[in-house]
């Protein structure tokens, strides 16, 4: 959605679309806008309580499967396994991703862990095209007159032209690019902690050759799964910026992570999208 200035201000009914990489402040911002009668639809939400609910529930039964006194009860249903999942705690899904490599590590087998990368990108897609009804439902149901749409930071990834223009449609996409500061900042917190993410199976396969030849390993089940994705994540993190930054070109609008941390209210929020509205006419 390309607006004016004097379009967005007058603009009732605001839906945004943030689009970046995770760590960035785009959770800070969608508490603050929460607590500001926003509406706030949790991509990664949706997508493990509806998409992948059934397939993260079936992954902790096999797992609990393998304890004989588990195993008695889940066989009689005396027990009941549900996932607890919320907006501020999305650990099953991540969970479910997992890491590829060493099973003996956690890790996962290649075929596996391609397969879970498979239904994480079809949960996502269809998340992402459940937005238009979220943003009717907020208003008709919720009575919530703007909706924000907090996007996981593999929509890039997707390569779904259709879905991008369907959320340019209905919400204004706005890119939080990356300071070289906080770049530096994010990668080393993830090298210290490194997490499941989805990665595009081309570039997945073309980076996991790579490192393979690096470290002198003939096979994915000798991979140390966290050393691989710390390995990966500065790869995939520059590897996404192009594609972040097309579709803002394309569709919205950038603004920095800098700009973004300096945002305390929703007045401030407003303000941050006017100047790069006007830096993008």
């Amino acid at each position: 959605m390309r607006l004016t200035v004097d379009q967005f201000k007058a603009w009732h009914h605001k839906s945004v679309t943030l689009l970046g990489m995770s760590g960035l402040g785009k959770t800070r911002l969608t508490n603050i806008l929460r607590k500001e009668g926003w509406f706030h639809y949790s991509g990664d939400y949706r997508i493990g309580t509806r998409y992948l609910g059934e397939p993260i529930l079936d992954n902790l039964k096999l797992e609990l499967m393998r304890i004989p006194l588990i195993r008695d009860l889940l066989r009689s249903d005396s027990i009941h396994i549900n996932n607890n999942i919320t907006v501020d705690n999305l650990g099953t899904v991540s969970t479910f991703l997992g890491k590829l490599g060493n099973p003996e590590k956690g890790g996962l087998s290649l075929r596996e862990f391609k397969r879970r990368q498979l239904l994480h990108r079809d949960a996502e897609i269809a998340a992402m095209r459940d937005v238009p009804k979220f943003i009717a439902k907020a208003r008709q149901i919720y009575g919530y007159s703007k909706f924000v749409n907090d996007a996981g930071g593999s929509l890039c990834e997707l390569d779904d032209a259709g879905l991008l223009e369907e959320l340019a449609e209905h919400t204004l996409i706005l890119y939080v690019r990356a300071t070289e500061q906080d770049e530096k900042a994010l990668i080393s917190r993830v090298e210290s902690d490194p997490k499941p993410l989805y990665y595009r199976e081309e570039f997945l396969d073309a980076q996991l050759a790579a490192y393979l030849a690096e470290r002198g390993l003939p096979y994915v089940a000798m991979i140390e799964p966290d050393d691989f994705a710390r390995w990966l994540f500065p790869r995939l993190f520059y590897a996404r910026i192009p594609r972040y930054e097309r579709i803002a070109g394309q569709y919205g609008y950038t603004v920095t992570s800098e700009e973004l941390a300096a945002v305390a209210d929703e007045a401030g929020f407003n303000r941050m999208l006017e100047l790069a509205i006007a830096r993008g006419a």
